[in-house]
Parts: structure tokens; sequence; C-alpha cells
């Protein structure tokens, strides 16, 4: 079989077409850091024990939540300061509409229940782990902390309205300790 000038033109604009979507599906499937607006990733959490799932969807479904995130339990800047501020202002953020405070590390949950009832979070803030951070990944808000394990969550604070990304402050250099505390955020 001869190619002709025409045919073997046909062919190389079908495969570059080809190339072409297929490079543009998969850019589609890389994700972006969450922003506001965003509804919320389908994941599954766990609290107390790897027994008790929580779906994030499902706990945000019709509601107020405050949720915040933190590199690693019982590490300096997350004991002293982040977890702390949010249960010394759990009341107060309630009082402002907001039906659940939640704190999310990638532990285990184990981990968390126990970092949790060093700090008495009960009724206050809940304890959720994400022991393969595939909550965090779907956000795109996770980092590399090699001194803490590897992957772990960039420190950040939301607030969600019926699972949809209210507000968010991510950390600008994903561990300090500034816009993503509880006295900065703004529930509307």
């Amino acid at each position: 079989m001869f190619l002709t000038g025409s045919s073997i033109i046909r062919g190389i604009t079908a495969f570059a077409n080809r190339a072409s979507a297929r490079a543009l599906h998969i850019s589609q499937l890389s994700m972006a850091p969450i922003k506001v607006g965003d509804q919320l990733p389908a994941a599954d959490l766990f609290e107390d024990s790897p027994a008790n799932k929580v779906n994030i969807c499902e706990l945000t479904a019709g509601k107020k939540v405050v949720l915040f995130a933190v590199p690693g339990a019982f590490t300096p800047g997350c004991s002293k300061t982040h977890l702390p501020g949010y249960v010394q202002n759990a009341d107060k953020l309630k009082s402002d509409g907001v039906a659940e405070i939640v704190c999310v590390s990638v532990n285990d949950p184990y981990v968390m229940a126990a970092w949790g009832a060093q700090h008495n979070t009960k009724g206050k803030v809940r304890m959720l782990a994400d022991p393969s951070g595939n909550f965090i990944k779907a956000l795109d808000l996770g980092t590399n902390l090699p001194p803490l394990g590897g992957f772990r969550s960039k420190r950040f604070s939301m607030v969600i309205v019926d699972s949809k990304v209210q507000d968010l402050n991510v950390e600008p250099d994903g561990t300090g300790l500034s816009c993503s505390l509880a006295d900065k955020i703004k529930v509307k």
C-alpha cells in the first residue's frame, strides 16, 4: 500500500489530534489546590479507630463546619498553639453558627484520639485521621516533611458550608502559624 501526500498529512493530523486529546485529558486529571467555592472531595476519614469511618462530605452536608489541618499530632506548633486555640475558641465559633470543628492530620486514628484526649477536645473539636493522606491529596494541600515521616498536610483552615469551601486560609510556607489560627477564622 502506498501513501499519498494527503493521506500522510491526514495520518499525522489524526495522530496529533489523538495526542492532543490525550494530553488535554491528562491535564484535566491533575489537581489544582482547592479554592473558595469548590465542593469538598468525597473522602473517608477516621475517628478514634479504623472501624469508625467519617465521610467528610456527609459530615459537612447542610451545616457550617470549621476544618483545620496540621502537619502532625503532638508536634510543637500543633500542640502548643494550633489545636489549643481551637479548643479555647470552640464556644465562640459555635455561637457564630458553626456546627462542628474538625482537626485533620495525616496520622492514624489512635494517635489523633490520644492527642485529642491530651488536649480535652471532647465536645469541642473532632479529631479525624487521614492515615493515607487521601483527603489531603485530593485537596492538593500536602507537603513533604521528611522529619515528620514524609507526606503530611500543609497547615490550613477552612470554613465549609454545606460541603462547599466558603473561606480558606493556607499558611504561606505550609507550616507557619499565622492565617490558619482559630482567632483568624472568618465565619459569615
